[in-house]
């Protein structure tokens, strides 16, 4: 099957909509407020506005089943009806109860663990499986939405998490975890793919695309074969369709790229080009004759601006392999990790603003390289993503000699801290006198809905900043006495100013900018409004010293100066592309080293630096570990490497989801 025409592709979309409606609708039918049916209208809304933006765009291959009222994974093991039996389901089409049970508990028992999917900001319910499952057909939510959009007039390519990406991402149920291998399921769930494959095509679908991310990992022979034996299975059910296995987020192996090129029945593979530059010397090497090319060359992590210039040429030298009626044009992967509509901002300026794409952006970019690989070019809109990516380049706003000079200075040096451990040690008790194990808490103390609404009054200037003093004073003084009344050793002021560990920071130093509504799904109905960090960073004023002080000042025991760490900043916020993201994570380390030292010159002696995201950016290859790890330690260490003896430094590490590390830094690091 030739194409008529270049075409485009988008891997998937924000399900939350451009205001959070899915939000809003799933908390208020959460607590009672409203109807399943309330829920499913605004879902379906959504759905539609989605598809039709996609349609009116020019895109050929839109997708359909990436919508999910809490998590794609999480759907798929209602597909599968992979129920864990502590949720009481005996059988039948999944319904909302014991979904939304699997997703967040309920009165009687928990919910299944939730973990980071890859290396994004997104997490996943983790699929809980042993020897004795009994797979069944339990959610017919991928042919019900390939239907619902075929109503509406839009062909749609339905998209699956593919079945051993599913079992690679899922976890062996409690009691068997040492013995029980995950891919020997693989001839249980696959019958469950069948049946959905064949409800597809007799609903009329002509592709279908299969996710499997997990290629992109450090995979075993073993677990690579279980990718040939699983299409081999699913061909004679796949004749007739067109195939599409998506990968996203990194390289893969020469290893994973052979297994996936000689997959069976598959016709066409998506390939992430922006994480995954070394896969195109793959591609130049060897790429089957006659099979499509989905190349992802839109960023799906980011929020920048495409350089349409640059990747019409990538896109133009792989035409020339793959072959002109054989290349796609697609995102890097799915959208659902950016931003969804630039057109809803009104607190950025027009001049970042044309630096930026967000999800209803990029579908655009996506639909004008295809149409301008296919002879059919918008010159106006090229010449204008031209001027946006030179002013990027050339705007004083961006760069600033002085930081650029000093983060280049640091390459000389480790930033250790010149003392051994034990002497600072010896040199912190003689100062602070505490116990032999002290007692503190982790920083912030829970936020009433008074005091956020202080807070956003004053910052809509409806209260003075005398009153916003004197409110954020007296909730610090309660919690100084509470934890005096409690005997704690090693006080915090509870952070009652602070709207968010990383944005309240953001807002104070130089290089960021933020979004009204920039929210990206976190999970669940969770969103996050990630900083967007444009420039050279540098702290041009304390950020914490006041607040510190006054909570010091209203007791005699030590108070902690609060801060989060570079890495933490770094890997929870929209990170500029334009440099390597060490060379950022070492500036803001020198912002944050500025007001370490700021706080011991106040008379703060303890200080913790919070990296709760140290393990977040953690890279999917092992080989790649150690760079990481390198640049981010020393990232932390430069925050602290200027204090005296007698100040502690503390660390505070979150190593995984719900799991805290909390230790003296300095012997480590």
């Amino acid at each position: 099957m030739l194409f008529q025409k270049m075409a485009s592709h988008i891997v998937g979309y924000p399900r939350m909509g451009p205001k959070r409606e899915l939000k809003f609708a799933l908390e208020s039918f959460w607590d009672k407020k409203s109807s399943a049916e309330d829920l499913q209208k605004v879902a379906a809304g959504l759905r539609s506005s989605i598809w039709k933006q996609m349609a009116d765009a020019g895109i050929k291959y839109i997708p359909s089943n990436t919508f999910s009222y809490y998590d794609q994974v999480l759907d798929t093991t209602a597909m599968l009806g992979a129920v864990p039996p502590r949720y009481g389901w005996n059988g039948g089409e999944i319904g909302f109860d014991t979904y939304f049970s699997m997703a967040r508990g309920n009165a009687s028992v928990p919910a299944m663990e939730m973990t980071k999917w890859f290396d994004t900001n997104y997490h996943f319910i983790v699929p809980e499986l042993g020897p004795d499952v009994r797979f069944s057909y339990a959610s017919h939510k991928a042919v019900d939405e390939y239907k619902e959009a075929k109503a509406l007039g839009v062909n749609t390519v339905p998209v699956l998490v593919g079945p051993v990406s599913y079992l690679l991402l899922s976890k062996p149920a409690k009691g068997v975890e040492k013995t029980f291998s995950l891919l020997s399921l693989l001839p249980k769930i696959l019958p469950i793919y069948k049946e959905v494959i064949s409800e597809l095509k007799a609903a009329g679908a002509s592709w279908i695309q299969f996710d499997e991310p997990t290629l992109v990992l450090d995979l075993d022979a073993h677990q690579l074969q279980a990718f040939t034996a699983a299409y081999a299975d699913l061909e004679s059910t796949l004749s007739g369709l067109n195939v599409l296995i998506e990968t996203y987020f990194a390289d893969l192996t020469s290893g994973a790229y052979k297994t996936l090129i000689e997959l069976k029945g598959v016709t066409a593979y998506g390939l992430d080009l922006v994480r995954g530059t070394k896969t195109i010397d793959l591609i130049k090497t060897n790429f089957p004759k006659g099979k499509f090319l989905f190349a992802g060359v839109v960023d799906g992590r980011n929020i920048w601006a495409n350089d349409l210039a640059s990747s019409l040429g990538t896109l133009q030298a792989l035409e020339a392999i793959v072959g002109k009626d054989n290349l796609v044009v697609s995102t890097s992967c799915s959208l659902l990790h950016t931003a969804v509509d630039l057109v809803n901002e009104t607190k950025l300026d027009d001049e970042i603003k044309s630096w930026l794409a967000f999800s209803a952006q990029k579908v655009v970019e996506v639909n004008a390289l295809a149409k301008a690989l296919a002879g059919q070019k918008d010159e106006a809109f090229f010449a204008s993503n031209a001027t946006a990516q030179a002013s990027r380049k050339s705007s004083p706003r961006v760069t600033n000699e002085a930081v650029q000079k000093a983060a280049a200075a640091l390459k000389g040096s480790d930033h250790r801290r010149a003392t051994n451990v034990s002497a600072r040690l010896d040199a912190q008790q003689k100062k602070l006198n505490l116990p032999i194990l002290p007692t503190t808490t982790i920083g912030s103390f829970p936020q009433t809905l008074e005091l956020r609404r202080v807070r956003r009054e004053f910052k809509a200037n409806k209260i003075s900043e005398d009153n916003y003093v004197k409110a954020i004073k007296e909730e610090i003084k309660k919690v100084v006495d509470l934890q005096e009344e409690l005997d704690i050793d090693v006080l915090v002021h509870g952070e009652p100013e602070r709207n968010d560990m990383v944005e309240y920071f953001g807002e104070q130093l130089s290089g960021f900018a933020f979004t009204v509504n920039g929210w990206v799904q976190s999970y669940g109905s969770r969103c996050v409004k990630p900083p967007i960090i444009y420039g050279d960073v540098s702290r041009p004023k304390p950020m914490t010293v006041f607040w510190s002080s006054t909570a010091q000042s209203m007791t005699s025991r030590p108070m902690k100066g609060m801060l989060t760490g570079p890495v933490t900043i770094l890997n929870w916020s929209f990170v500029r592309n334009d440099q390597p993201r060490f060379e950022t994570c070492y500036q803001i380390a020198l912002a944050i080293k500025d007001e370490v030292e700021d706080l011991e010159k106040a008379g703060i002696n303890v200080i913790q630096i919070d990296e709760a995201a140290l393990r977040e950016g953690l890279p999917l290859r092992k080989s790649e570990h150690a760079f990481y790890l390198k640049w981010a330690v020393h990232s932390f260490r430069i925050t602290n490497c200027g204090v005296k003896d007698t100040t502690q430094v503390l660390y505070l590490l979150l190593s995984t989801f719900g799991t805290f590390l909390y230790t003296n830094s300095l012997g480590s690091l």
